[in-house]
Formats: C-alpha cells, structure tokens, sequence
C-alpha cells in the first residue's frame, strides 16, 4: 500500500515534470525556431533514444513477443503522441515565434477532452453525464483564451489563428496516443511502451526528414541549437516523462489532473517572466472557466470507474 509520503513525493513529481513543460514550451523549443520543423521533431526523439539504449537495451528482447496487434498499438502510439503531436505543436510553437506563447501551451490542455471522447469510441469506455455540457464549455472557453473578445484575425501578419488550430491538433494527438498508451499498458510497463514510443517515432520522423530532403538540417545546427537540443532531451525530453509517469502510478486521476495543472501556470509565469506576454482579463476568465471544465471533466470520469 502506498503511503502519505510516497504520494506526496509522486505528487511532486509530477508537479515539478509540468512546470518544466511550461518552461520548455515558452523558452527551450522556441530557441530552436530557425531549424525546419520536422528535423526539430526527429532529433528530439533521436537523441533520447540513443541514450535510452544505453540502459533500457534489454527491452528490445519484446520485439520477439510482439504479435501484430502490439506493433500496431506502438506504432500508432508513436505515430499521434511522437510525429503528429510533437509537430503539431512545435509547429505552433515557431508560428507564434515569442509571441501568445502561454496560449498555445493552455490550448494542450484540451487533451483529456479528446483522450475521453476516444476512449469511448476505441476502448469502450462509459462517458459521464455531462460530459457534452462541460466539453463545449472548455471548447467554448478555448476560443476566449485565445482571441478574448475580438473575432480572430486571418491575414498574412497574425498567425494566432493558425498556431491555435495546431495547438488543437497536438491535443487531439496527443489525447489519441494517451488512449492507445492505456492498451499498451495493460500488456507492458511504462518503460517498455516509453522506449519503443521513442523508437518508433524516431524511424517515423527519419522517413519523414529523408522524404522532405530535410536530413541536411544537421549541417546548419550552430553550437546554442545543439545546446538547447540536448538540454531538452535530458529535460523535457525524455527525464521529465520517466519522473511524471512515475508519479502518475502512485496517484489518483483526480490528483495528477490537479498536479498537472502546474503545466499552464507556469507556461503563463514564464511567458511573463522572459517574454513579457500577459492575457488580458477575458484571457484570464477564460483560461480558469477552462481549468475547472477539464476537473470537472476528470472528476466526474473517476467516478464513474
């Protein structure tokens, strides 16, 4: 059984792995704008992966476990959490270049709407009663955050319209993975689904640069961007994910929900801190009329289990 102080330590965990969150998507991935998007995305997973095989090496002994079924799982696991997601809001990260920063970030928190919704449709899951009601209220909420109270502006100069529609597609994504990580996990351990997640998105992201003539990029790295690249893949990375999942089997949904909620907070800190961005005051309604959707949506979701 675990006891208080366990859960408060897993507690911590994830806190401080979300307040690095909002640190790498206000100022260490931003550093990297200049590098072609999918290249970025590729050594983000590269890197990582060839230091996990420096101690997780052993895993690759599942591959003669694997049936269809599971590499199917891994690649799509892969395929939305690693290469769609990752580019989807790296690509609104560069597009907004400094600016909105906190935005795109709290737009991701959109994830356990779209994680929900298809585990209902994939894993058969029972969605609550309400469940419609306070998705459209976070939705809803979502535009405020990010136009506040003025229609959105769709010309060459402003790219919050399209950087807020890649941040939408990152949370789907990344919702989509989190439903097919719960499949994988009911067969493997974290680390197992974590490495071969890694791996997988690697080779996926490496056909992807080698198709886009993009693979060139290493030739115009400079020494600060291979700075931020093993920063971040030390950090945010691959460090972070090991430290929040290891909180997340020690805690309660509703407790990480909660714990995870840092991640904005800080995005929003830190905008204002380095970039000198704040929301206005319609930003900032909407942005906590969001928060308490997505826990009401949690909460009433471990109730029903």
């Amino acid at each position: 059984m675990i006891n208080r102080t366990e859960k408060l330590v897993a507690a911590s965990a994830i806190i401080f792995s979300a307040i690095l969150w909002g640190f790498d998507g206000v100022y260490l991935t931003p550093n990297l704008f200049q590098l072609d998007v999918g290249f970025v995305v590729f050594m983000l997973h590269l890197i990582p992966f060839v230091l996990m095989n420096t101690f997780l090496y052993k895993e690759y002994r599942h591959l003669t476990e694997m049936n269809l079924s599971d590499l199917v799982t891994f690649f799509l696991i892969a395929l939305f959490g690693g290469a769609l997601g990752t580019l989807a809001i790296v690509r609104a990260l560069f597009l907004v270049q400094f600016n909105h920063l906190s935005i795109v970030v709290l737009l991701q928190k959109l994830q356990p709407i779209f994680a929900i919704a298809l585990a209902a449709v994939i894993l058969k899951e029972k969605l609550t009663k309400h469940f419609g009601l306070w998705a459209a209220i976070a939705i809803l909420a979502s535009y405020f955050l990010t136009f506040g109270l003025n229609l959105p502006e769709v010309n060459a100069k402003s790219n919050l319209l399209a950087a807020a529609l890649w941040a939408l597609l990152a949370a789907f994504s990344f919702g989509a993975s989190t439903v097919f990580s719960k499949k994988a996990l009911q067969k493997y351990s974290y680390y197992t689904a974590n490495f071969y997640r890694f791996g997988f998105t690697t080779i996926i992201m490496l056909i992807f640069v080698l198709i886009t003539g993009k693979l060139s990029e290493f030739a115009s790295v400079n020494d600060r961007q291979w700075m931020f690249f093993i920063i971040i893949s030390l950090t945010t990375g691959s460090a972070t994910i090991f430290l929040y999942y290891y909180g997340l089997k020690k805690v309660s949904a509703m407790v990480s929900t909660i714990c995870e909620l840092f991640f904005p907070i800080s995005a929003v800190f830190f905008d204002y801190i380095i970039n000198k961005q704040s929301l206005t005051a319609a930003q900032w309604v909407s942005a906590i009329i969001m928060m308490i959707a997505i826990l009401k949506i949690s909460y009433q979701r471990k109730r029903v289990r």
